[in-house]
């Protein structure tokens, strides 16, 4: 989320369309997976915003000209998932979907018709998860909320991490991981360190 706005100005389905989701597994399809991707910006402490969705710890590493990475990263994908709650905070702060050019799926209870490339998907999330890693395509990317994060956690669904860690300590609001959940082993894959202080920390599921 941290450079996503800013970017932005330079059988279990909805029950709208009886097309599938993806195309239907095949055994040439499933030769390989897609990865599932979490990137997001945490302060110190772990969380990922403060209480009333305020994002304002996230100022203080902002800098003209640094995206830390996040068009290089977007390139590399084409479906993205996001909670509802996460998406209706978004569509607050702007006109238009960050993603709207690629294939959304909005985690949510509520029906909702189709709106372009965004799927308000009310069924199974492993189940749709699965079909979209054996499907053909780029990665996919988690875009939170910290809900849908721990969902997938729980089915063990998430291949990697791509954590954005902002020099603060916020003491209070959404925790990023939650307690009650699985464990999970994971390799590092790189740190990157940045003038402004914040660390980018990637990680990969040791089994893979």
């Amino acid at each position: 989320m941290i450079n996503e706005l800013d970017n932005m100005e330079q059988g279990h389905k909805s029950g709208f369309d009886d097309s599938p989701i993806v195309d239907e597994v095949t055994p040439a399809t499933m030769q390989v997976q897609r990865k599932l991707i979490v990137y997001i910006a945490a302060s110190v402490d772990g969380y990922i915003a403060k209480p009333n969705d305020d994002l304002s710890f996230l100022a203080p590493v902002e800098r003209e000209g640094e995206d830390y990475g996040y068009l290089d990263f977007i390139s590399t994908v084409d479906t993205v998932l996001v909670g509802r709650k996460t998406y209706e905070w978004v569509m607050k702060q702007v006109s238009e979907f960050p993603h709207s050019g690629k294939q959304t799926f909005v985690i949510t209870r509520t029906a909702r018709a189709k709106e372009g490339n965004i799927e308000f998907y009310t069924g199974d999330i492993r189940e749709l998860v699965t079909k979209l890693k054996h499907a053909p395509g780029n990665n996919i990317f988690c875009d939170g909320g910290a809900d849908l994060v721990n969902s997938l956690l729980q089915d063990d669904l998430v291949d990697e991490f791509i954590l954005s860690i902002i020099p603060v300590l916020v003491g209070a609001g959404t925790r990023l991981f939650g307690d009650d959940r699985p464990e999970h082993t994971l390799k590092l894959v790189s740190i990157k360190q940045f003038e402004s202080g914040l660390v980018q920390i990637h990680y990969k599921r040791a089994t893979n």
